[in-house]
């Protein structure tokens, strides 16, 4: 039997009071990561998808600890960037568990990843453009190399994560084969790729099956591949009454869409790892009643967790100091000097009043990952909890943090 933990943890199934004690200890705002959660979350994607390549997606969340946590649960890891390939690397991941995949990469980028791979021959970069192809190549790199195709379908929760159909990634579908053909005298070509999205729901898989379809058909078309990577963007309930990925279902509907190949299956969710392994705490420091509703300022802002104000995302909202007291409706906004930076509009709350702490649920996945000093605020710190119970990962930022690029700017400066 799964030891798994349930489908999704929601805001309320966090212990309260424990939370409120962090907030205390380590003050606020303050992310908390369950390192236990994330553990639970890769072992039931495992167990979907037992037969299937699992590599989590690092621009989810790139602390080293969730990294450590994941390379040890067995998933891999999928980068985006020369940075996460650097982050995932100082966490413990070998070059044969590493795969970069590259969107319109800087030449810096390149230039890290080819010398990394030089020491880690195993890793495996995966393109989306012939372009990059011959900018590898004039690199030196001849190692494993995947194409990232564009299957000409997408989907998720926001347009501005949809990108299985954008042209911005992969290379058109049709054209991946003839592709293929050409870099193999150069190239240990070992897989095809292609993503849909982020935040797939059960709205959106039929889209996520034509996409499999269609990439089970190329996988089909080009001997030899190792693998064919259908992407993740598997998608977590941030309202309560949303029911859980059915996750079982999905591994099914992806198995029979893809068909019959020689190529492993091979997915890369980040999302589902860590949404509902993290939760927001901040600190009520304004209550200002106006006509129809009570604004609630709290000392996070979209700085701290840009989602609402980026994507318009919702997030449950909970008032720990006092989850007993008459629910009114409320505006949680943030310090931040923007329209857009507003938690909750029209939400219904237990009545806030300065110095409670309010939770945000659902923070796990591209929270910290997202926070800025935009307004020149320092990010928050994050503690981490596991078996052994709570410890800092990541420091709070400084005024002086901020400030010492410039400071220090001269110490830069050619002789």
């Amino acid at each position: 039997m799964s030891d798994g933990g349930p489908a999704v943890r929601r805001l309320s199934d966090w212990d309260r009071e424990h939370l409120l004690s962090l907030a205390d200890e380590f003050g606020s705002p303050l992310y908390v990561t369950d390192l236990r959660r994330v553990r639970e979350n890769c072992l039931r994607l495992r167990e979907a998808f037992p037969e299937a390549h699992v590599s989590y997606a690092v621009k989810a969340h790139t602390g080293q600890a969730v990294l450590e946590t994941v390379r040890d649960a067995g998933l891999d890891a999928e980068c985006a960037s020369a940075g996460e390939v650097e982050r995932a690397l100082d966490a413990g991941f070998p070059g044969d568990r590493l795969r970069y995949t590259a969107v319109n990469p800087p030449a810096a980028d390149l230039d890290h990843v080819v010398d990394r791979w030089e020491a880690n021959p195993e890793m495996t970069v995966t393109v989306g453009a012939e372009d990059t192809i011959d900018r590898l190549a004039d690199r030196g790199f001849d190692g494993r190399l995947c194409l990232r195709a564009n299957p000409g379908v997408g989907a998720g929760h926001h347009e501005k994560v949809t990108t299985g159909g954008h042209a911005k990634f992969g290379i058109p579908i049709d054209r991946v084969p003839s592709i293929a053909e050409r870099v193999r005298d150069d190239f240990d070509l070992v897989g095809v790729h292609a993503h849909a999205g982020s935040g797939i729901s059960g709205d959106d898989l039929s889209a996520h099956r034509e996409l499999v379809r269609r990439m089970g058909d190329l996988a089909r078309a080009i001997d030899g591949l190792e693998f064919v990577d259908v992407g993740g963007g598997f998608g977590v309930p941030y309202h309560d009454d949303e029911p859980p990925l059915d996750l079982a279902a999905v591994a099914d509907a992806t198995r029979e869409a893809l068909g019959d190949t020689d190529a492993q299956l091979a997915i890369e969710p980040g999302r589902y790892v860590v949404a509902d392994a993290g939760v927001l705490l901040s600190a009520v420091n304004t209550v200002k009643e106006v006509p129809e509703t009570t604004v609630v300022g709290i000392d996070a802002g979209m700085t701290t967790l840009l989602r609402p104000a980026m994507y318009d995302a919702y997030h449950a909202i909970s008032n720990l100091s006092r989850p007993d007291a008459e629910a009114v409706s409320t505006i949680v906004a943030g310090p931040v000097c923007e329209t857009s930076d507003v938690f909750a509009e029209d939400r219904a709350v237990a009545r806030p009043e300065r110095g409670d702490v309010l939770a945000i649920g659902n923070a796990g996945a591209y929270g910290y990952e997202m926070a800025s000093t935009y307004n020149s605020r320092p990010r928050p710190p994050e503690v981490v909890l596991d078996d052994d119970g709570a410890r800092v990962a990541r420091r709070r930022e400084t005024l002086d943090d901020i400030t010492t690029l410039e400071r220090t700017a001269s110490e830069q400066l050619p002789n």
